[in-house]
Formats: C-alpha cells, sequence, structure tokens
C-alpha cells in the first residue's frame, strides 16, 4: 500500500471549506469507481448469454474489425 500520510498531511493543511471539497471529490471517484465495477461485473455476467449470438458464421467477418 502507497504512503499515504503526505496526502493526509496536504488535506489537514487546507481551510476547511477545501477539505469539504476534497470529501465530495473522493466521494465522486468512489462512486464513478463502484459504478465501473458493477458494468464490468455485468459485461462478465452476460457474456454467455450473448455468445451464442456474437459466435456464428455470419458474424465471423466482424472479427477482423
Amino acid at each position: 500500500m502507497p504512503n499515504i500520510q503526505p496526502l493526509l498531511d496536504k488535506i489537514q493543511a487546507l481551510p476547511i471549506e477545501r477539505i469539504a471539497e476534497v470529501e465530495d471529490f473522493v466521494e465522486f471517484i468512489a462512486s464513478r469507481e463502484k459504478d465501473r465495477a458493477l458494468i464490468r461485473a455485468a459485461s462478465v455476467a452476460s457474456a454467455p448469454s450473448f455468445a451464442a449470438i456474437w459466435d456464428n458464421p455470419e458474424d465471423d467477418v466482424y472479427d477482423a474489425i
């Protein structure tokens, strides 16, 4: 795990209003990461269902694109 102490020191040196902005930004990043993880999980879960549709001789020409 990286050393986060320098980041924490910088955050603590900020005015209280800026700390609230940093907190909002961190929450935004965490939310975006959750969304991306959900999208990845849905893609993995749906791949077997779509395999029969995607893997057919008629669509093989698109595999080269």
